[in-house]
């Protein structure tokens, strides 16, 4: 990806994030509630049903080297376990890529085969599908994760 574009992205995540944030009144952490069994279970099957086809049953991964793009210049749906790279985005970038969609997202001529699931779920559905995917995380990377989000916050 070449660097203006990797900074439009990162420019336009801030400002949704930002958005999101002042919406929520408080810390977009807490309205992923992966603590919370009940929303948990909900997220487990949503992203059974809709998620796991190209994630993985177990938040693997399409393929092993999901961060080498194929023959048609898309990368594979990555992990969401702790190998992955979704940790590392704070819950809001979460929430408006698996809303929108990464191209819609990103812009420019970024290719994904991520679609938005903002017409197929609810928001609270999207919320669920991310608290099961992060309850799945060690407690070393949710704190890292927490630390991420408090960043993107400020």
């Amino acid at each position: 990806m070449k660097p203006w574009i990797a900074l439009a992205a990162a420019v336009a995540f801030a400002v949704a994030g930002s958005v999101i944030l002042w919406a929520s009144n408080g810390p977009f952490e807490s309205i992923i509630p992966y603590q919370n069994a009940k929303m948990v279970a909900r997220g487990e099957a949503l992203y059974s049903d809709y998620c796991a086809s190209c994630h993985g049953a177990n938040l693997e991964g399409q393929v092993a080297n999901w961060q080498e793009r194929d023959a048609d210049g898309y990368l594979p749906a990555p992990p969401h376990d702790e190998t992955g790279h979704t940790w590392h985005h704070p819950d809001a970038q979460l929430f408006l890529i698996t809303k929108h969609g990464t191209e819609a997202m990103i812009g420019g001529t970024y290719r994904s085969n991520m679609q938005g699931f903002g017409d197929v779920l609810a928001d609270d559905d999207l919320r669920a599908v991310l608290a099961y995917i992060k309850s799945t995380w060690p407690r070393r990377v949710i704190e890292r994760h927490n630390q991420i989000n408090q960043m993107a916050g400020d």
